[in-house]
């Protein structure tokens, strides 16, 4: 902590509650389909956990220092696989956990990175993506769990790009691998597994599209998959295995994105979810007449994590609302496979003892931009938070990271806390490069069209000053990862409409940041932003980079990193903070030694919480 002040205590006792809120994500369900296993916060991270009834009690499982990931049940048994790293280095490895005893064994080497994994059908081998062989290269791997020293290679990656596994032939010699290039160029693969050998079922084209294997259909005839080569959107289709097959597109007639979806094991339903302008639709869908039906049931917000019971006459998920965190659900299926009855919720995580009828609910509204489409003024998506009153308040522009990621109505603690705590409106908008509105509008802001992002934050404080409710002498921007960026390139061109500034593991310069960044991300990483060791990109990266650009900033700047940070080294950091010292910038800076990109622990996240709430104190409401 560098130039923080004291955080005063009753900011402590003022965010306690706010601090204090859980979640519980659904994970996977028991074998007989009497529990389920949930990932929540009891300590300081987030453990595993058995719900054995709705409403029950949650037994917590795992006691490690670190939160656990990708956990998955090894089908027949209750063991689970899961993948834990250490002081958020991303460099996670694969264990083996006996939920009866909580003993837990390692797979992996215990040095390269791996995630992705994947059980074939009958649980006796675990397919998963690992750099073990040098480091950097996102490679497919193989191992019985039983007999992990015999962990095998079966396909490399040879250009860069990461390949991981999807699913298994009901035999298991067969396995879908996935290939992404970009989000915009994603193949798939079927790998013979006695062979070695793989040939291209969809993507790779002259021209590139997005393609996301899902499973493989009854009898392994075809395979399902999500695909954007019918249109501007991803749309949930089937293709045949026999050469030359192209997909056929079964949504083509919803025009939004299919964001993701689960097989049942008898292979004759799918369940599947839609983004539609930031909120989730459930849909089910009969594999054999290919008709589909929406679920009526499912209250607005956004889902995740679809997962059928082992006799396929349930549906766990997880559901989130801006007014509810994160809870785990199931829904009950009827004979039919569009039949669906009544949605259950087995968690009620706690809300710090807050009044959730005083949560607000944001509004969605389309602001002009700086170019046009079709003759009139692009519209760019935002979603608004405001305080009771009459205003005019104070505002954050909260700017997501990715760049392909998409801000969506879900429950933000955060949020709640800085329209009860500080009285600020909160905006947070899709620019272009934002993913959920087509592959187009996810194309305006590569390469040389990097800053006309940037320029869209600008239209929007020109919305922020038309309202008569939001006070445009009084706006802040707030952002992580890319955000981050964001977040430094709108200090450089508008601060002079601008109160405060806080960059959470931002990229103060690409060509740093590229040269920087671990091994095993950085040419996915040129896809999206250039490659800096082409001249002219190089040249335009460091133009437009915030530190070669730092004696425009002229606001106040809250610096927040983590030190084991293996996609924004935490360099990026240092090097900004740096130069804003240098010309007697006021900057605060925060680094915790035990995170890496972003804070998953308790005590960290509560500090950076509480700085945040004092520098906002200080520098957008003027001290008060």
């Amino acid at each position: 902590m560098e130039d923080v002040p004291v955080i005063p205590a009753d900011v402590v006792s003022d965010l306690n509650r706010f601090q204090n809120v859980r979640s519980a994500s659904f994970l996977d369900w028991s074998a007989d389909g009497n529990s389920i296993f949930i990932s929540t916060r009891f300590a300081d991270v987030n453990q595993l956990h058995r719900v054995d009834r709705p409403g029950g009690a949650r037994h917590q499982l795992t006691f490690f220092d670190e939160p656990l990931t990708g956990v998955l049940r090894r089908p027949g048994s209750n063991t689970l696989s899961f993948q834990r790293d250490a002081g958020g280095s991303e460099f996670a490895q694969l264990f083996l956990l006996n939920p009866a005893d909580g003993t837990a064994t390692m797979l992996s080497d215990g040095e390269s990175r791996n995630g992705a994994t994947v059980w074939n059908r009958q649980g006796t081998q675990l397919s998963y993506q690992s750099t073990r062989r040098n480091g950097a290269s996102n490679d497919i791997w193989v191992m019985n769990p039983d007999e992990p020293d015999g962990a095998r290679l079966v396909l490399e990656s040879q250009d860069g790009s990461w390949w991981g596994p999807a699913e298994y032939s009901a035999a298991g010699s067969k396995l879908l691998a996935y290939n992404y290039v970009s989000i915009a160029d994603s193949r798939i693969h079927l790998l013979d597994l006695d062979t070695g050998e793989h040939v291209r079922l969809a993507g790779g084209g002259e021209q590139a599209t997005s393609n996301y294997p899902l499973a493989f259909s009854e009898n392994d005839e075809g395979i399902w998959l999500i695909t954007d080569s019918g249109g501007e959107f991803d749309q949930l289709a089937w293709q045949a295995l026999q050469p030359g097959s192209q997909p056929e597109l079964v949504t083509a007639d919803i025009p939004w994105n299919v964001d993701a979806g689960a097989i049942s094991h008898d292979r004759k339903r799918i369940a599947f979810l839609v983004n539609e302008d930031g909120r989730s639709a459930l849909y089910l869908l009969d594999t054999k007449s290919r008709k589909y039906r929406r679920v009526d049931s499912l209250p607005t917000g956004q889902a995740y994590g679809l997962e059928f019971s082992p006799d396929d006459r349930k549906l766990g998920l997880t559901l989130n609302s801006p007014l509810s965190p994160a809870d785990s659900y199931v829904l009950e299926l009827g004979q039919r496979p569009l039949q669906s009855g009544a949605l259950t919720r087995w968690t009620f995580s706690e809300v710090g003892g807050l009044d959730t009828t005083q949560f607000v609910t944001p509004e969605l509204v389309h602001y002009p931009t700086f170019d046009q489409v079709d003759g009139k003024p692009r519209q760019i998506p935002a979603w608004v938070y405001k305080p009771r009153g009459p205003g005019p308040f104070p505002v954050v522009i909260s700017i997501h990271g990715g760049p392909e990621g998409q801000s969506r109505p879900y429950f933000s603690s955060t949020y709640q806390m800085w329209l009860a705590k500080l009285g600020v409106a909160v905006v947070v908008p899709n620019v272009r490069g934002s993913a959920g509105y087509g592959k187009s509008y996810l194309a305006l802001d590569n390469g040389f069209k990097r800053e006309d992002s940037v320029r869209d934050i600008g239209a929007l404080l020109d919305w922020v000053a038309e309202q008569d409710d939001l006070n445009a002498d009084k706006v802040a921007v707030y952002g992580g990862s890319y955000g981050g960026y964001m977040v430094l390139a709108s200090a450089v061109h508008y601060s002079d409409r601008l109160a405060a500034a806080v960059d959470v593991v931002g990229i103060s310069n690409f060509v740093t940041f590229l040269e920087n960044t671990q091994d095993y991300r950085r040419d996915l990483r040129r896809a999206e932003y250039g490659d800096e060791r082409d001249p002219a990109m190089r040249a335009h990266l460091q133009k437009i980079s915030p530190l070669n650009n730092v004696s425009r900033i002229k606001v106040p700047m809250l610096v927040v990193q983590g030190e084991n940070d293996p996609r924004v080294p935490v360099t990026e950091a240092v090097q900004m903070v740096a130069a804003l010292r240098a010309q007697s910038s006021p900057v605060w800076y925060m680094n915790a030694l035990n995170e890496g990109h972003g804070y998953r622990k308790k005590e960290n996240r509560d500090i950076y919480q509480q700085a945040m709430v004092l520098f906002f104190r200080q520098h957008l409401l003027d001290g008060n």
